[in-house]
C-alpha cells in the first residue's frame, strides 16, 4: 500500500526537476544572448567590412588579446599566429593602450613569421575600439626601407669608386710640381694623369647612363635599329683596347636582323658587354659576336675564352659596382657599373639578358631582344 504511491510521487518529482533544469538552461541561454549583445554592441558596425577590406595588416582584439578580427595583410606580414600576435612588440603596444587609453604611431622592425628570418619595416597604429576592443593597424615599409638602403649603398660606393682616381689626380698634379724640372718625368706622370682623368670621366658617364636607365622615359627616342650597325659600331669602339690586349675581336650569325628601339642604348648595352669580354680575356684568346634569330627572339651573345665566373656569383654580375675581380678592373679601369647598365638597357628594351660561365673556360653574355611587331614596322614606313 506504502508503495502504491511512491511510483507517482518519483514522477512527480522527475517532472518537477527536469522542469527545474530546462528553465535554468533556458534562464542561462538568455543571460548569455544579452552579454552578448552587449559585447557586440561595444563593436561600431562595419568594423568586419573595413578589415575586410584593408591592403595593409588590420587586427582586432578583445581584452584577453584573442584575435577577433584580422586582415589578410596581418597574415601576409605574418603578424598572427595560432589566434594571437606573434610580437611581444605588439603585444606592449596594445597593453599600454589599454593602461594609458591614449593611441600609439611607431615604427618597428619586426621578423616576417614566428620561423623566419626575413625582416619586415613596420609603421604601427594602435588604439581603442569601442570599449572592450583595441585596433592595431600596420602599414609595410619595408620596399621604402630597402630603396634607402640602396640609395645609401649607391652613394657609398659611388663615394669609394670616384675617391681613388679623384685621390690620384691630386697626388699626380703635386707630382708634376715637382718634377717640373725633369722632362721625362713629367711625360710619366702625365701619361698616369690622363689615364686617371679619362677613368674618373668615364665612371662619370656611366653613374648618369644608369640614372637615366632607371628613368621612366629610357626609351625617348625608340625606332627600327638594324642590328649589324649596333654589333659594327659597338666592336669598333673596343678594337683598339683589344688590339692592345692581343684579344681577336670576330663576329658572325645572322644579318639583316632588326629591332625596334634605341640604337645609341643598344649599342651602349653591347659596348660594355664587349669591353668586359676583353678586360677578363687573356692574351692571345678571341672575343665572339654572334647574332641568331630563336624563338621570337633576336639574340646578340659576345664569348669570351677566359677564367670564367664562380658558380655563387653568377647572380651578383648585373649588381651595381660589383666586380669579380676588384683589383683587375680597378687596374683596367672598370667601374663595375659596365654589366649593370647592359642589363638596363635590355630591360628596357622588352629583352633579358643572361650568363653561362665556366671556371677556366670562358662566359657567354646574350642578350635577348624581341622580334619587331609588323604593326609596328608597318607603322614606321620604314619596310614592308
Amino acid at each position: 500500500m506504502d508503495s502504491a504511491w511512491l511510483v507517482p510521487a518519483a514522477l512527480a518529482f522527475g517532472v518537477f526537476l527536469g522542469g527545474g533544469m530546462s528553465f535554468i538552461i533556458y534562464a542561462a541561454a538568455k543571460r548569455g544572448q544579452r552579454a552578448a549583445h552587449v559585447v557586440s554592441s561595444a563593436v561600431p558596425d562595419g568594423v568586419d567590412q573595413v578589415i575586410d577590406a584593408l591592403e595593409s595588416a588590420g587586427i582586432v582584439l578583445d581584452p584577453s588579446n584573442n584575435i577577433m578580427k584580422a586582415s589578410t595583410g596581418a597574415l601576409t606580414y605574418g603578424l598572427v599566429w595560432n589566434h594571437a600576435l606573434v610580437h611581444p612588440e605588439l603585444v606592449e603596444f596594445v597593453d599600454q593602450v589599454r593602461r594609458t587609453g591614449e593611441p600609439i604611431a611607431q615604427e618597428v622592425h619586426l621578423s616576417r613569421g614566428p620561423f623566419g628570418d626575413a625582416n619586415i619595416y613596420l609603421f604601427v597604429r594602435v588604439a581603442r575600439l569601442g570599449t572592450r576592443y583595441v585596433l592595431l593597424l600596420a602599414e609595410d615599409r619595408t620596399e621604402s626601407y630597402r630603396l634607402d638602403e640602396v640609395r645609401r649603398d649607391f652613394v657609398a660606393n659611388i663615394s669609394h669608386e670616384l675617391k681613388t682616381p679623384i685621390g690620384a689626380v691630386g697626388l699626380l698634379a703635386e707630382a708634376l710640381v715637382s718634377a717640373s724640372d725633369e722632362p721625362d718625368q713629367v711625360k710619366r706622370f702625365a701619361k698616369r694623369l690622363t689615364k686617371e682623368s679619362h677613368r674618373l670621366a668615364r665612371i662619370t658617364q656611366e653613374i648618369i647612363e644608369l640614372s637615366r636607365l632607371q628613368s621612366a622615359d629610357g626609351l625617348a627616342e625608340a625606332a627600327l635599329v638594324d642590328i649589324d650597325n649596333v654589333v659594327s659600331v659597338a666592336i669598333d669602339q673596343n678594337r683598339a683596347v683589344a688590339e692592345f690586349n692581343k684579344v681577336t675581336l670576330a663576329s658572325g650569325g645572322l644579318t639583316g636582323l632588326e629591332v625596334f628601339g634605341d640604337e645609341k642604348l643598344l649599342v651602349l648595352a653591347l659596348d660594355n658587354l664587349i669591353s668586359n669580354a676583353v678586360q677578363y680575356s687573356p692574351e692571345n684568346t678571341r672575343v665572339g659576336i654572334g647574332v641568331r634569330y630563336r624563338d621570337g627572339a633576336i639574340e646578340v651573345a659576345v664569348t669570351d675564352q677566359g677564367v670564367g665566373i664562380p658558380e655563387d656569383e653568377l647572380d651578383r654580375v648585373f649588381e651595381r659596382f660589383y666586380r669579380s675581380d676588384p683589383a683587375r678592373s680597378r687596374h683596367t679601369g672598370g667601374s663595375g657599373l659596365g654589366l649593370s647598365i647592359a642589363k638596363h638597357v635590355v630591360q628596357n628594351h622588352g629583352g633579358d639578358i643572361r650568363v653561362w660561365s665556366q671556371l677556366g673556360s670562358g662566359s657567354t653574355f646574350t642578350i635577348r631582344l624581341p622580334e619587331i611587331d609588323p604593326d609596328v614596322t608597318n607603322a614606321t614606313g620604314d619596310k614592308q
